[in-house]
């Protein structure tokens, strides 16, 4: 008896450490509801104990309504151990839930991280293409401006060559 109490202490209190921030009312109720039993099973263990040291026989022996009486004390507490594990399971299955909750949330979160990153990642490419093709053009419009300065001068250059010699030409 002392065993299976301590096995269930410990599978109370294991959760509480593990996962402290994630209860949630529900998960608290439940655990108050057992708690509650698990203090009701203390309680009737100790009437067993005092109804097993109860002798209200001539002489002091043991009749058969206190042996009655502890047996009906121990089917009690075996009703509420059985109450217990119930409840018990019920409470590590809600557990079990908000875990796979959690993962399934981790899971869905990290998927679109992953997007993100994806997403991140090709608008950088894309902006490094841009800025390297804005590189190009302006190398390419600073070519195109000297080709056409010299153009421009060489116009201007054999323009006045022209006016110079027909110049000439008029004067003579």
């Amino acid at each position: 008896m002392k065993l299976l109490v301590i096995t269930l202490l410990t599978i109370f209190t294991l959760p509480a450490f593990c996962f402290q921030n994630s209860d949630s009312l529900a998960y608290q109720l439940q655990r108050n509801k057992i708690n509650g039993m698990l203090d009701s099973r203390v309680a009737k263990f100790g009437q067993f104990t005092e109804s097993l040291n109860q002798k209200t026989g001539i002489f002091g022996f043991k009749t058969k309504k206190d042996m009655q009486k502890s047996m009906d004390i121990l089917k009690q507490i075996i009703e509420t151990d059985n109450a217990i594990l119930k409840e018990t399971k019920t409470l590590l299955d809600f557990k079990t839930y908000q875990q796979e909750k959690v993962v399934s949330e981790s899971k869905e979160s990290e998927g679109r991280n992953i997007g993100y990153m994806r997403t991140i990642n090709k608008l950088q490419t894309q902006n490094d293409t841009l800025n390297k093709d804005i590189q190009e053009f302006k190398h390419g419009k600073r070519f195109y401006q000297l080709v056409s300065f010299a153009l421009a001068l060489a116009i201007i250059g054999l323009a006045l060559f022209v006016f110079r010699k027909i110049s000439a030409k008029s004067r003579l």
